[in-house]
């Protein structure tokens, strides 16, 4: 559910005081603040602020396109360590041109796309071969007949 529009945007009073004092100075330090909650302003364009993420704190800077969003938004709380080293592995792989994928030892080798099943050996060429059927196959055949 969102904000009442009557009630304005939330903005952290402390923080609103910390823009007023900036803005009469010439160099601009960093605002240090832990409201995530509040929302960016017009008066806040041109600032410097360090968002807390839980951890640590995250400078940002906040330009015209950030009005209107929450400063929570700009300092993400999650580190993304990237996939497993398998997944690079495989993908490296993948990427690699005229690089064909590698079976795992001492598995058949896969036929191309698109070639003709291999027959038995001493089988009649050209015939396809035959599927072994199941026991439940032969059991359904005779009370169907």
């Amino acid at each position: 559910m969102t904000r009442g529009v009557w009630k304005g945007p939330f903005v952290h009073p402390s923080l609103l005081k910390k823009v007023d004092k900036l803005k009469d100075q010439s160099r601009k330090a960093p605002i240090k603040t832990w409201s995530r909650n509040s929302t960016i302003i017009p008066e806040f364009v041109g600032h410097s602020f360090l968002i807390h993420n839980g951890k640590n704190f995250i400078p940002i800077t906040v330009s015209e396109e950030m009005v209107g969003h929450k400063l929570g938004e700009f300092s993400p709380t999650r580190k993304f360590s990237g996939h497993t080293p398998a997944d690079k592995k495989a993908a490296a792989e993948g990427a690699a041109p005229g690089a064909a994928p590698k079976a795992a030892p001492g598995a058949a080798p896969k036929a191309a796309p698109g070639a003709a099943p291999k027959a038995a050996p001493g089988a009649a060429p050209g015939a396809a071969p035959k599927a072994a059927p199941k026991k439940d196959d032969k059991k359904w055949a005779r009370k169907l007949t």
